[in-house]
């Protein structure tokens, strides 16, 4: 699991198993956030065992899972409630981390005074190239 911080209370990791939620609570993070569909791969059914081990470690856990590529405003709309109501820190995972960098760059855009290469620098530096989707965040921050 790696962990890459986008924001002060908000960071990313690729695929998280119930084992790596210790280190999710020991490194202060106080919810997560799991954009992996059940069945999507071997490694993760679904997200019973990982739900149950959070809970254990009395993380919120929040699931809004979407297909790579695939988000809808409702998707966009409900990562953006789970981080407006979570309590902070929020580490937020998929597979790759594409998905809730992707997830978390779109709800970011729709709020005010949104700072769209920020977004993307943050992005880069954790190692995900967003410039495809900067026309759709920039439309969605002129929507404001």
């Amino acid at each position: 699991m790696h962990i890459h911080q986008l924001e002060p209370d908000f960071a990313i990791a690729d695929a998280v198993l119930p084992a790596d939620l210790d280190e999710v609570a020991r490194r202060g993070f106080r919810a997560v956030i799991c954009n992996r569909r059940p069945g999507e791969a071997e490694d993760h059914p679904d997200d019973r065992a990982l739900s149950a081990r959070a809970a254990e470690l009395g993380l919120e856990w929040r699931c809004i899972p979407v297909t790579p590529g695939e988000y809808g405003e409702a998707d966009i709309e409900a990562f953006g409630q789970a981080l407006d109501s979570l309590p902070s820190p929020v580490l937020a995972f998929c597979r790759s981390g594409k998905r809730a960098v992707h997830l978390w760059a779109h709800a970011r855009s729709q709020g005010e005074s949104c700072d769209i290469p920020a977004l993307l620098a943050a992005a880069r530096a954790a190692g995900h190239d967003l410039e495809e989707r900067r026309p759709l965040l920039e439309a969605a921050a002129g929507q404001r």
